[in-house]
């Protein structure tokens, strides 16, 4: 069957069928927030730059680089404690971190669209406007007032993580506060970053600069960095102009087999259900069993490598191996894939998405990206048997040609523009530390 694509009033048209009310509009300014130019321009410097992290080691860029889709292309990071970038990434011998990031690294394209409501794997901060600051977070009493956004509230977080940014224990003041639970206020762990970027000219007259309520280096805030780096996410990973846009626009057509990789998302695959809207995301929870490698997230008092996902926010067993769905623009390059990063490739895990349980069943660890470190990879899969009780999906059968035919789909989401950015990586930052690039 020959697929075209074209759009009629509010319907999609592929050959001779239409599919109405499933298909977007076209995204257009107003889905975005404004950003201003001089915020996003000083975020980018405070996003490259090692200066946040507990060590002087660790930049924002180190898990979410462009160079791999925005995110680190490994299947579980390695923050504090390790060399190089990317695939590339080993274990420091000299400053060996304890685990693994417990879940891959998210792509950050979109972040800036007014719809992103909820953010993280477990969608552990989210938007509520019945609390103080419009935010829910785990720090609940603690969270103090100033983030602009909810973009702005997820930065606190790596900063705070012995294994993303902060260091363990007694190796620099950041991790120290952390240790002690002193986090807001003066003395604890975001008032010691504040005053080392308030410490460096060039950081302290951009400040003064940039925001009005800032009128000296002292008046720096934790909330005022972590708004710059907001800004600079949503600024520069707008992503809206990939071939799918176009089609949406009126503007193009998709070429097989692309078109009916897009006849089977919106129709037979089924696959817009969960992946709905203009950024192709629900924003809502669903256990899909994908596989549970690494060190999982149990806490420091638990001896498991489980990661129960949404449950472990909400305590609804409902919620149990409960994901966010993840928005699939420029999903071809911002692998490996899953909350765990389980799958290397996008084809193996459409594959395996097809039929989760199947794909529990006949899961390898070898199709993952884990740079070598001395843990215990595989005791996640141990909770196979109860990831699979919790899918409620049925299993679907596509053809060779049709998987074939999503996948070319999937890499019409592609943006190139939005790949590159808008600022681009710089080639210092005002602490003179080294800037992440890759080899």
């Amino acid at each position: 069957m020959k697929h075209r694509l074209l759009i009629t009033g509010a319907a999609l048209v592929l050959g001779t069928q239409v599919i109405a009310d499933t298909v977007p509009a076209p995204v257009t300014d107003d889905d975005f927030v404004p950003i201003r130019a001089e915020e996003a321009r000083l975020g980018r410097l405070l996003f490259y730059d090692p200066i946040l992290s507990g060590n002087r080691e660790v930049s924002c860029a180190t898990c979410h680089h462009p160079a791999f889709g925005t995110s680190d292309g490994i299947s579980l990071g390695i923050g504090d404690g390790g060399l190089g970038l990317g695939p590339d990434r080993v274990v420091n011998p000299d400053n060996p971190p304890e685990q693994r990031i417990p879940r891959n690294a998210p792509a950050l394209f979109n972040l800036g669209a007014k719809e992103f409501t909820v953010l993280f794997h477990d969608g552990r901060i989210e938007v509520d406007s019945d609390l103080p600051g419009g935010l829910r977070t785990p720090l609940d009493a603690d969270m103090v007032a100033g983030f602009a956004s909810l973009l702005s509230a997820q930065t606190m977080f790596p900063v705070l993580s012995a294994d993303e940014m902060a260091g363990h224990y007694s190796e620099n003041d950041v991790a120290q506060a952390v240790r002690r639970g002193v986090i807001t206020g003066e003395g604890g762990a975001w008032d010691i970053i504040s005053r080392r970027v308030a410490g460096i000219p060039g950081y302290a007259d951009e400040f003064v600069a940039v925001y009005d309520h800032i009128g000296a280096p002292d008046d720096i805030a934790f909330t005022d960095i972590s708004n710059a780096i907001a800004a600079f996410m949503a600024f520069e990973w707008r992503s809206d102009n990939a071939p799918f846009d176009a089609v949406l626009r009126e503007e193009g057509a998709l070429p097989e087999p692309a078109a009916m990789g897009m006849d089977l998302f919106y129709g037979k695959a089924g696959c817009a259900t969960c992946h709905s809207g203009p950024f192709l995301t629900d924003h809502q929870f669903h256990a899909m069993g994908t596989p549970q490698i690494g060190p999982g997230k149990a806490a420091r008092f638990e001896a498991h490598s489980r990661d129960e996902g949404r449950f472990r926010v909400t305590g609804d067993p409902a919620d149990l191996y409960a994901f966010r769905t993840p928005s699939l623009r420029n999903v071809a390059l911002t692998g490996p894939y899953g909350h765990a990063g389980a799958y290397s490739g996008l084809r193996a895990f459409v594959e395996a998405h097809l039929d989760p349980v199947a794909g529990l069943q006949s899961y390898d660890l070898r199709v993952a990206v884990l740079p070598r470190m001395p843990v215990d990879d595989a005791r996640g899969l141990a909770d196979s048997d109860a990831i699979a009780a919790a899918v409620s999906v049925e299993p679907l059968r596509l053809a060779d040609e049709e998987v074939t035919a999503l996948i070319a789909f999937l890499d019409a989401l592609t943006d190139p523009a939005a790949l590159e950015g808008r600022l681009g990586v710089p080639d210092t930052v005002p602490s003179g530390l080294p800037v992440d690039r890759p080899r």
